[in-house]
C-alpha cells in the first residue's frame, strides 16, 4: 500500500478524500487523515478500512515529523501560512508535496531544494487558484500553437448559493471561509490593464467599479477586480497583452451593498473594539455612526449613506438583523471585521440541504492572420449538499488527481511549481469532466474594451 498524509480535514477536504478512498483499492492507497479535531477526521474517513483518523497538532513538530516520514506523499490542506513547516519537512525526508494555495515567498525559496532532491511541490491546484491556471493554459497554449497572438485575457471566479437554494435579499451565502470574504480587496489597491493602460483601484472604491457577466441558463452575474493581475503576466506568458484583468463573481447588486459595510469601516482588522463582547448587533452599527441627540440609528444610517427607505439595499441591511438591540455579538476583544463575519454567519451560513454553486468565466481575445477574434469559455458546478459542496469538490479533486498523477509517475517535473505545464492540466481536465467540471468554449467577436482607441 502507498501512504498518503492529509493534514487537514476542513470543509474543503471532503470531496478530495472521498475520491481518493474511492480509488483506494485500485490504486493501492492507504489514507492517514490528520486533523486538531480527531471528530473532524474520523467523519472524513466513514469508517474506510484504507483510512485512518489522527489527531493531529501541526505545531508538535515530532508528530508531525513522524507522519511525513511515514507517507508517500503529503497533501496539506492547511491555511496557506502553515504549509512551510510541512513542506521543509517534506525536504528533509523527501516526499513529494501537494496544496491548493498559493506560492508564497518561503515556499518558492525552497525550489531549488526540491528540485535536488528530484521532488515535486505542486501549489495552486484547487479551484482559484488551480482550474482557473489549468483551463485557461489550455486555451492560451491552443492558440499560440495556431501562431495567434494574444490580445486580451480575463479570468472570473466566484463561489456562490446555487439558484434552489438562493433565499435571501444578497443571493449569496458562505461557501468558503467566511473570514476570506469579509476581508476580500484588502492589502493594496487592485492592478490590472486595459488597452495597454496600468489601472489601480483602491480598496474604498473596489465594489464599485464592477463588470458584467451573462452566462447561459443562470443569467446576469458583476465581478470585482481581484488585488493583483498583473502578476499573471509572467505566470501565463502574456507579457505583450494588451488587456489581463481578473475578478471575483457575484450576483447584480451584492457589491453595491457590500461597499455599505467597507464606507462604514465594518470590514476593518486593524484594531479591537472596546466591551465587543457585551455590545448588541445595533451598538455596533451605531459605533460607527455620528451622534445625534433625536434620530435613530436607522434614520443615521440611511442619511449617512444616503439610502432611500424603499431602496432594496435597505431591505438587504434589514434582512441581516443589524438592528436588534437584544442580540450580544459574544466575542471578546474583536475587531469590526470579526463582529461583521458573527453577524453575517447567523445569515449566510449553508443549510444542511442547501447546495453551492462554482461560476468561472474567461476571455480570450487574441489575433490570428490578421484577424481578431474572442473566445468565451464558461463553467458552471453545483454541490450536493452542505458537505459536498461545489467548492469542495472543484477545490479537492484537482488536488487529489495531482497526487494520483504525482504518485504514478505522470508528473514529472521537480520543483516548486503551478499546474501550467500540459503534463498536468490535460490529464485532470479530462478527469474533471466526468465529475461535472465541464468548461464550454464559444467564439464570439472580439471588441476589447475600445475598439475605435478613442480614449485611454
Amino acid at each position: 500500500m502507498r501512504t498518503i498524509l492529509i493534514i487537514g480535514a476542513g470543509r474543503s477536504a471532503s470531496s478530495l478524500i472521498q475520491y481518493l478512498l474511492n480509488k483506494s483499492d485500485e490504486e493501492k492507497l492507504h489514507l492517514i487523515i490528520g486533523d486538531l479535531s480527531l471528530a473532524s477526521a474520523q467523519k472524513k474517513t466513514n469508517n474506510h478500512p484504507n483510512a485512518t483518523a489522527i489527531a493531529l497538532d501541526i505545531f508538535d513538530k515530532n508528530q508531525r515529523k513522524e507522519f511525513v516520514q511515514k507517507a508517500d506523499i503529503v497533501i496539506s490542506m492547511l491555511p496557506a501560512h502553515l504549509h512551510i513547516e510541512v513542506a521543509k519537512d517534506c525536504i528533509a525526508h523527501k516526499k513529494h508535496l501537494v496544496t491548493a494555495s498559493y506560492v508564497s515567498d518561503d515556499m518558492q525559496e525552497l525550489d531549488a531544494a526540491a528540485k535536488e532532491n528530484n521532488l515535486i511541490f505542486m501549489n495552486e491546484v484547487g479551484l482559484d487558484p488551480g482550474i482557473d491556471h489549468m483551463s485557461a493554459m489550455k486555451v492560451i497554449h491552443e492558440i499560440k500553437a495556431k501562431g495567434g497572438k494574444m490580445l486580451l485575457f480575463e479570468s472570473f471566479c466566484g463561489g456562490l448559493v446555487a439558484p434552489e437554494s438562493d433565499t435571501n435579499l444578497w443571493n449569496y451565502k458562505f461557501t468558503w471561509a467566511p473570514r476570506n470574504v469579509v476581508l476580500a480587496g484588502q492589502g493594496g489597491a487592485a492592478k490590472f490593464i486595459q488597452e495597454g493602460t496600468y489601472k489601480y483601484i483602491p480598496y474604498w472604491n473596489l465594489f464599485r467599479r464592477t463588470e458584467f457577466l451573462e452566462v447561459e441558463g443562470y443569467g446576469r452575474f458583476e465581478a470585482y477586480s481581484n488585488r493583483d493581475s498583473l502578476k499573471y503576466l509572467d505566470v501565463y506568458g502574456l507579457d505583450d497583452v494588451l488587456t489581463l484583468y481578473r475578478g471575483t463573481i457575484r450576483k447584480v447588486g451584492f457589491s453595491k451593498a457590500w461597499n455599505v459595510f467597507v464606507q462604514l469601516g465594518m470590514t476593518d482588522d486593524s484594531y479591537i473594539m472596546e466591551d465587543s463582547e457585551n455590545m448588541s448587533y445595533r451598538q455596533f452599527v451605531n459605533s460607527f455612526l455620528p451622534y445625534h441627540p433625536t434620530d435613530s440609528v436607522e434614520i443615521k444610517m440611511r442619511l449617512i449613506l444616503k439610502i432611500d427607505q424603499d431602496d432594496i439595499m435597505w431591505d438587504k441591511l434589514l434582512e441581516l438583523d443589524l438592528f436588534n438591540p437584544n442580540k450580544k455579538v459574544g466575542l471578546k476583544d474583536a475587531t469590526p471585521a470579526q463582529i461583521l463575519e458573527k453577524i453575517l454567519t447567523d445569515s449566510w451560513t449553508l443549510q444542511p440541504k442547501d447546495k453551492d454553486m462554482i461560476v468561472m468565466y474567461h476571455k480570450f481575445g487574441y489575433e490570428l492572420n490578421g484577424k481578431k477574434e474572442q473566445i468565451d469559455s464558461k463553467m458552471v458546478c453545483i454541490g450536493e449538499d452542505q458537505t459536498y459542496t461545489a467548492m469542495a469538490k472543484t477545490v479537492g479533486l484537482p488536488v487529489a488527481m495531482a497526487t494520483l498523477l504525482i504518485l504514478n509517475g505522470k508528473i514529472k517535473t521537480p520543483g516548486v511549481q503551478l499546474p501550467i505545464k500540459e503534463e498536468v492540466y490535460l490529464p485532470i481536465l479530462k478527469e474533471l469532466e466526468e465529475y461535472g467540471v465541464v468548461f464550454k468554449e464559444q467564439i464570439v467577436p472580439y471588441l476589447g474594451y475600445n475598439p475605435d482607441k478613442v480614449f485611454s
